[in-house]
């Protein structure tokens, strides 16, 4: 079995969209229809050998990088334990796992497209796909045709909300639990900090910002001196780094996505100003992978970021036997050739692990068997977490990552870390 990535361009009409999906899941709730002997009949995109799953990111364009990365860990994850005979499902059966990624260039027009492409192509559900306005594209129509839309690489709290997403689920901590943990090490941390901050306008850089005020609340040792927006099509952000720069605070908080020249060309900026604050990156777009190209990384007082899981370049994740069997599929079975400098890889691994402890529970062949079974999943030891961290599916508001901690940057990775300088 070949796993394949493809480019679909075509913007197809939501009404179309849903009205296709639901013709194809049989017009019953995810596909479930019951035969009139009173069988249960297998949703779309399950059969006793095969279940396919097909995710859209941006695998082309300034978002490359991260985005054939959050497809790669789990094409090498599903492509590694299909040659080893596949995957037992909770029904008894045995089955190979079809992982196909489609090509979004991070426009979400395009990502509503390959969704409704998905559907033609007949997944049996959506997982591991990246970023927040790509993912929103497409979340009503998943909800009107009931397919499953799960583990999204996005830390928007919308999928986490099961009222709100009830075919949703997201794999990332939420954006206000990064930004506040964040908050809560800085105003514990010695001296007094004078704060800028740069936010991409959308919920992802407003979440990080709203988490971050709720960690530094009631901190007397904390001023927020400056706060500029910038939106997420910007090309550049000079004029932003150069306002803020100019109040010279001793604390940047960049609320800014993983799109790497902003990422870089901010950092580029701050330099050529002279400016040289600590400054805290969120998980998304704090990879050495951006850092180091910027050449100006170590001109910071500190650079900070959190997270959940190891980092690929990390020793302990080398030496692990896990880890040598992340590299080894990573390298046979993808077109990375080298340790992944962009942690989506590793996020999509650890994914991939959370879809086969749900495919273990999986009682009957259909969506939604499925999603009952992944919202089970609770207190699971999945790959690469760091230590104490476990996988926990059946919170009404969370993702299934959920632990966060705040790391400082060391010149190769990230280490955690006990105060802000």
């Amino acid at each position: 079995m070949k796993i394949t990535k493809r480019t679909r361009r075509d913007v197809v009409a939501l009404a179309a969209l849903c009205t296709i999906a639901l013709a194809m899941s049989g017009c019953a709730r995810g596909g479930d229809a019951e035969a009139e002997e009173g069988e249960v009949t297998a949703s779309p995109g399950i059969t006793d050998t095969t279940i396919t799953f097909g995710t859209t990111s941006p695998l082309s364009g300034s978002a490359a990088g991260v985005g054939n990365c959050a497809a790669d860990g789990a094409i090498a994850y599903f492509e590694s334990r299909n040659a080893d005979g596949g995957i037992t499902f909770g029904d008894g059966k045995t089955r190979n796992v079809e992982f196909k990624a489609y090509d979004d260039g991070y426009d979400p027009q395009r990502a509503l497209a390959n969704f409704q492409q998905m559907v033609s192509d007949g997944v049996f559900g959506t997982a591991l796909s990246l970023g927040t306005p790509t993912n929103r594209a497409f979340r009503d129509a998943a909800i009107a045709a009931e397919v499953p839309q799960v583990l999204v690489q996005t830390g928007d709290p919308l999928f986490s909300d099961r009222a709100e997403s009830p075919w949703q689920l997201g794999l990332l901590p939420i954006y206000q639990q990064e930004g506040q943990a964040f908050g809560e090490l800085l105003a514990a941390s010695p001296g007094e900090h004078r704060v800028a901050i740069l936010y991409q306008n959308d919920d992802f850089g407003l979440g990080y910002v709203e988490g971050f005020k709720l960690g530094i609340e009631g901190a007397e040792n904390i001023e927020v001196v400056k706060e500029i927006g910038y939106e997420a099509t910007a090309t550049e952000v000079n004029a932003q780094i150069t306002d803020l720069a100019s109040t010279d605070a001793d604390v940047f908080f960049n609320a800014m996505s993983s799109l790497a020249p902003l990422v870089i060309g901010s950092l580029q900026q701050a330099h050529t100003l002279g400016w040289s604050p600590s400054l805290f990156l969120p998980s998304t777009s704090s990879s050495p992978a951006l850092l180091e190209p910027s050449g100006v990384a170590d001109s910071f007082a500190g650079i900070y970021s959190t997270a959940s899981s190891l980092s690929a370049a990390s020793p302990a994740f080398q030496d692990s036997e896990e880890g040598q069997r992340f590299l080894d599929a990573l390298h046979t079975y993808t077109a990375q050739t080298d340790v992944p400098g962009f942690p989506q890889c590793v996020w999509s691994w650890i994914g991939a692990s959370i879809l086969e402890e749900a495919f273990t529970k999986m009682t009957e062949p259909t969506r939604a068997s499925f999603m009952e079974a992944l919202r089970s999943v609770s207190g699971f030891s999945a790959p690469f977490l760091l230590d104490g961290g476990l996988i926990d599916a059946t919170h009404e508001d969370r993702p299934a990552m959920s632990d966060v901690v705040v790391m400082e940057f060391n010149g190769a990775g990230f280490g955690p870390a006990d105060s802000i300088s």
